[in-house]
């Protein structure tokens, strides 16, 4: 038996050890059992059972890792248990391959689809915000991490990965080829009817990708005569929560911009904005869908908490808080969430699993596998009517 095996047998045959354990890796004290735990005596009882009467001899290391993914899932979406070589990646700094699909996912039962950037594999393939991916490269994603799923979907430019994706309630999935390509992250502007609409792909830290760009774009605009600003984050799911927060800067000059905390949510950080009457002082409209997460999230908090932009769409997927590495015994690791991002104002609440409401409703359309997207988007369409109805600061 592996040394991990018997410290597992060990553990489970004494919860008060767990409770210990697991209250040193959360912050909490170890010498007061928390609410739950009582039911690891239930878990115990469990593992000895099978262990004991189970059909054929368990594999105790197989129980252990099973355990643990059911743990790390049972948090949120983005936390994982991860093996030795996944610790390693992370301790490397390993980046992720070049060569991108376009997808941007997280963890809802297999792995799901938040964003697809533009242009990319994926949004060639018809993949959309919202459909599940049932396995990469024959691997199910049953039991596999957001963590995980994204480094098997990156790879070297030029290479494949074959993904099985269901949408909606359809029973058959469709398997797609992809071949990844280096993607862009640009930030793209153009007037319609008057309006200025600007395109993100992501919070990047790029320098076509991030806040300069962003404040780039918008000038231009409105040099070329939009009088209001349309800034479209349907399904940007990934970037940097510091660009995300420098770019609300381009239109907040004062104030509180965004509120974080961790277990301890009496001592909530507040970051406060330093950009003053630099600030743009433009109208905005957020448009936002399901896809919309992370680092976007906490950028439209911004605008939206100090009464500087009208969010039109969708509720957000609910993923703004940060992860870090706990290790474990034998190289294993927890990559936990010990950080989570606040709406703003006098109803602020998390904004990790309940993500950001829209002021105006309107959901995107239903589109079958395979069929294309609907000539109109009355999503936009909504957004540049009420850039122009002025309401907006």
């Amino acid at each position: 038996m592996s040394s991990k095996a018997r410290w597992f047998l060990v553990a489970l045959s004494t919860p008060l050890v767990i409770v210990a354990a697991v209250g040193g890796l959360i912050g909490a004290s170890p010498a007061v059992p928390q609410k739950g735990f009582e039911h690891l005596r239930v878990f115990d009882d469990v593992v000895q059972l099978v262990n004991g009467a189970y059909v054929e001899e368990v594999d105790p290391d197989k129980i252990f890792d099973g355990a643990m993914r059911g743990l790390a899932e049972g948090l949120d979406a983005s936390s994982a248990y991860l093996p030795p070589a996944e610790v390693a990646l992370v301790d490397n700094k390993t980046p992720l391959g070049e060569g991108d699909t376009g997808l941007v996912i997280t963890r809802q039962f297999y792995l799901r689809v938040l964003g697809v950037k533009d242009g990319s594999p994926a949004a060639r393939a018809g993949i959309r915000s919202g459909d599940f991916v049932r396995a990469i490269d024959d691997t199910p994603t049953r039991d596999m991490s957001a963590f995980t799923g994204t480094r098997l979907l990156r790879g070297p430019v030029g290479s494949k990965v074959r993904v099985l994706v269901i949408r909606g309630n359809a029973a058959e999935p469709h398997e797609v080829a992809l071949t990844r390509e280096k993607l862009s992250d640009a930030v793209k502007g153009e007037v319609k009817e008057g309006i200025g609409i600007v395109r993100m792909q992501s919070f990047s830290t790029s320098a076509n990708g991030g806040a300069a760009a962003l404040r780039g774009q918008v000038d231009a605009l409105q040099k070329a005569g939009a009088k209001a600003i349309v800034i479209d984050l349907r399904g940007v799911a990934d970037g940097s929560y510091d660009e995300a927060i420098k770019a609300a800067q381009v239109f907040v000059g004062a104030g509180t911009i965004a509120t974080r905390a961790g277990r301890d949510v009496k001592n909530k950080e507040n970051i406060a904005a330093t950009s003053g009457p630099a600030a743009s002082r433009v109208r905005v409209v957020i448009l936002q869908d399901f896809g919309t997460s992370g680092p976007a999230e906490v950028f439209i908090s911004a605008l939206a908490g100090n009464k500087r932009a009208e969010v039109v769409g969708e509720r957000t997927a609910g993923l703004a808080a940060e992860q870090h590495l706990v290790r474990l015994p034998e190289n294993y690791g927890l990559w936990m969430t010990y950080r989570r991002y606040y709406t703003l104002g006098a109803d602020a609440a998390p904004i990790l699993e309940h993500g950001v409401k829209p002021d105006v409703n309107i959901e995107e359309p239903t589109v079958e596998f395979g069929d294309a997207a609907p000539a109109a988007d009355e999503m936009l369409a909504k957004a540049i009517e009420r850039a122009k109805a002025g309401s907006v600061p």
